[in-house]
Parts: C-alpha cells; structure tokens; sequence
C-alpha cells in the first residue's frame, strides 16, 4: 500500500510543480491501494501542488443529455412509456448537489467535496477547482459553450495550466476540444437537459451548442506523443503509468493536426 508521501515524491519526480495550476484525470485503479484511499490521493495531489497551486477535475454529467452516448444506451429499446418513465427519473441537475458523473471516476467527486471547492455551471461539462484560481477558472461557463472559449476549458489553456493524466492515455484530455470549436466548419446542434429550479422543482431545458466528436481522439494521441516528447512527462504515481501535458501546447498541436486532416 502506498503512502501519501510516496506518491507526492512520484508527482515530483514526474515533474508536477508547487503553485501551478493542474487538470487530473484519473483512474484510481491504475494507481493501486494508497493509504486511506481516494482521499489520500487528493492530499498527494494538493501537497505536491502546496497551497498556491490549483487543482482542476472535470465534474461532467453526460447522462443529462438527450444526444450523449450514455443517454442513447441508457434508452434504447425503451418503449415510449418506459422513455417517459426514464425521463421523470432522470435526476434534476444542480451545481452544489449533483454528484459527477460515475464515468469521470471517484476523483473527481471526491474533489467536489472538498470544503472550498469551486464547480461551474453547466449540467453537462463542469469543471471543479480548489485553490487560489478557482473562483477564475469556474466562474462562467454558459451553456452554449460546452468546452469552447467562454468555459474553464480555454481559460485553462489561456492560464498556462497542465494537464496530469493518471493511468489513462494523453488524449483523454478533455481541453482537446476547445479545436473543434476553431473549425470553420463546425456543426451546431440542440441540447436539452433536466435541471433544478431555485423552488426545488424540476425544468427541461433545450440550448444549441457545438456538436462534439471524440472518435478521432486516440488517433490525436498518437500525434501529440510524437509531436511533444520534450514536453510530455511520463512516469509512475503508485502503479500508474502518467503523462503530463502542457494543455496549450497539446491543443495547438492537436489544432494544427485537425485541420490538415479535414483538408
């Protein structure tokens, strides 16, 4: 079993900096048993990160989405009936309550928890961060941009941030789709989700946004691997293997890659 002091030694022998600003993704699995847990693993995170730095996960609910994959297997074969049922069960989505999503792993809601922690608005792709950049970073995040220029996601690549991915590959990075948002071809389709409202009811609510495709992503890995090895950290936290990524960087890169395919 790890100690928390074991893995802030692999964070720091991996390259994580005291006072930087650091999207984790992570799959505890990977990492083998640490003391006391899922939450020994934030306190590696935060003490390798020390009291300036920020720690940022990606708090999503893809589930409350009429078009999301995991909606779409949740509901087929449904009757009309059982559909309506499932919508009347579909828990209302609200920003203090709403756990995340069981696909982003015990991570990130265990950061979620944390006294201080921050969350952004949106119920479908928040983001949570705890630390001195928080409030900045979750502040604004309309609906209309998913993971676009007005959401944590770019202000993340603005900031200079970093991006740890902790036994899971380089284009699991979900700032990877602030490019399609640069395409000028880019496909806008509706959203609707279920939402909570301030007497405690609930709302159905429709918005358009940017369409979002993940199926080029593992061949976008490869391009970032090749094309960033000096800035690509890779090594060990516990049993996991981890890369860390400079998200500008990478989505520039990804940006230039894009393009040039779709030409």
């Amino acid at each position: 079993m790890y100690a928390v002091s074991e893995l802030v030694a692999d964070l720091d022998r991996l390259g994580v900096r005291p006072g930087e600003t650091l999207l984790v993704q992570a799959s505890l699995r990977a990492v083998g048993p640490v003391a006391d847990g899922v939450h020994g693993v934030v306190r590696a995170l935060r003490g390798a990160l020390g009291a300036d730095g920020t720690l940022v996960v990606y708090t999503a609910t893809p589930e409350n989405s009429r078009t999301s994959s995991y909606y779409r297997a949740a509901v087929a074969g449904l009757t009309p009936a059982q559909l309506r049922e499932h919508h009347d069960r579909m828990p209302a989505w609200d920003a203090a309550d709403t756990p995340a999503s069981p696909t982003m792993g015990r991570l990130a809601e265990e950061v979620r928890l944390l006294p201080g922690a921050r969350r952004s608005g949106h119920p479908q792709t928040s983001f949570t961060a705890i630390g001195p950049r928080a409030g900045e970073l979750t502040g604004r995040h309309p609906w209309h941009s998913h993971l676009g220029e007005d959401s944590p996601a770019h202000r993340l690549y603005e900031g200079g941030a970093r991006c740890l991915m902790i036994g899971v590959p380089v284009w699991c990075c979900t700032p990877l789709h602030l490019l399609e948002y640069w395409q000028p071809d880019r496909e806008e389709q509706q959203y609707r989700c279920v939402v909570r409202t301030p007497d405690g009811g609930r709302e159905w609510r429709s918005f358009t946004g940017t369409r979002l495709h993940d199926e080029h992503f593992p061949e976008m890995g490869e391009v970032l691997a090749a094309g960033l090895p000096e800035l690509i950290a890779t090594g060990p936290v516990g049993d996991a293997r981890c890369h860390l990524m400079p998200i500008r960087e990478a989505v520039d890169l990804a940006d230039k890659w894009y393009r040039n395919r779709q030409s």
